[in-house]
């Protein structure tokens, strides 16, 4: 089967397990995954048999030329979703609770009268979490991009340059080679800021002390997501050990995961050696999460995760870190593929403490 048909084959399956009709799709990563066409203003019907795709004048001949060729084309109110719910007698019809507005949900209700609305919860993250070769392709294009900025800023860093001259060069380097867009809002935050795990970037010169770097790269929609901690500067006794515990609690993890082990028991190895080195406390969130469409998505990998056992096609991030509140902060992240040959480490980038 190609991309197209091992989605919607998902799908149907999904739908079948909950008793529905259609779904009307209107998250706008689910559009582009049930379609290969973004447009953050569609939506979708998709039945047992049919897709329509409904897209304004904005985006009409655009959609005509790369959409799935299952989809049909059309511009909204010619046909409405009223005359299709009608025409093939679709009663039962599923709606992203977690996309869809209070409002929007109420506006669709009025429209189709006599349709009952089912929440389809988690069905589409469940689907999109195994990923096929071509997104995982995608995702590897949009890191080694992303790697590159990496390499580029070690040869021109400087003292004199701001945290947000640091997020300038990266994702300037990441559009001139060829990315889509960030995949995020890039962090670059040093010295006492990099104890903030999300940090906002200062117009500010660089402090010395631990830079830690978050950012990632797109490519075909699908996001690309490493973090790399450097110093500026020399950096002492305390921060090597800080520094080489990270190291230490990712490199267990990456030896650790494969597909069949509890999720949580994967961030148990990580945040045992922290915790054991002396920083319990410090490592508030949870080791990884799922990549692709979404830069956080299914599965999460954490000591939340309940009874939820990784699979194989699943993608997820290793990003065990240490914050000290006031002082500094270190994370080092890569992505892991599970495939059926076994787990893939998508990242090529160095890890040893790079000191500016």
């Amino acid at each position: 089967m190609n991309i197209m048909e091992i989605r919607y084959k998902r799908l149907r399956d999904a739908m079948a397990e909950k008793g529905l009709d259609a779904v009307y799709v209107n998250a706008p990563e689910n559009y582009l995954y049930m379609s290969h066409f973004d447009n953050p203003d569609g939506y979708m019907l998709i039945t047992k048999d049919k897709s329509w795709l409904f897209a304004d004048f904005r985006y009409f001949e655009a959609a005509k030329l790369e959409a799935f060729s299952c989809c049909t084309v059309c511009e909204p109110r010619k046909p409405g979703l009223s005359e299709i719910v009608n025409e093939y007698n679709l009663k039962t019809i599923g709606y992203e609770d977690q996309a869809l507005t209070c409002y929007e949900l109420y506006s669709l209700k009025q429209q189709l009268t006599g349709c009952d609305f089912v929440p389809t919860g988690n069905m589409f993250s469940s689907i999109r979490a195994s990923k096929t070769p071509e997104e995982i392709e995608a995702v590897v294009k949009a890191q080694r991009i992303a790697e590159g900025a990496f390499r580029h800023l070690l040869t021109m860093i400087h003292y004199d340059m701001t945290e947000t001259d640091v997020v300038a060069e990266l994702e300037y380097y990441m559009k001139k080679n060829g990315s889509e867009k960030p995949s995020f809002d890039t962090i670059a935050v040093s010295g006492a800021q990099s104890s903030r795990p999300h940090g906002v970037p200062r117009p500010v010169k660089l402090e010395k002390g631990f830079l830690t770097m978050d950012y990632g790269a797109m490519i075909n929609g699908y996001h690309s997501d490493m973090t790399r901690t450097i110093c500026i500067g020399k950096a002492d006794a305390d921060m090597k050990k800080v520094y080489d515990t990270v190291l230490k609690a990712q490199l267990a993890a990456l030896e650790y995961v494969e597909a069949g082990k509890p999720n949580k028991d994967v961030d148990k190895v990580a945040r045992d050696i922290i915790h054991s080195a002396g920083y319990e406390g410090c490592f508030g969130h949870g080791l990884g999460h799922g990549v692709g469409l979404l830069i956080h998505e299914d599965p999460r990998v954490s000591s939340g995760a309940g009874d939820a056992v990784l699979q194989v096609g699943e993608l997820i991030t290793i990003e065990p870190g240490i914050y000290i509140e006031g002082k500094y902060g270190c994370r080092i992240e890569d992505m892991v593929y599970l495939s059926e040959n076994g787990k893939q480490n998508l990242t090529d980038c160095p890890k040893e403490l790079i000191e500016i």
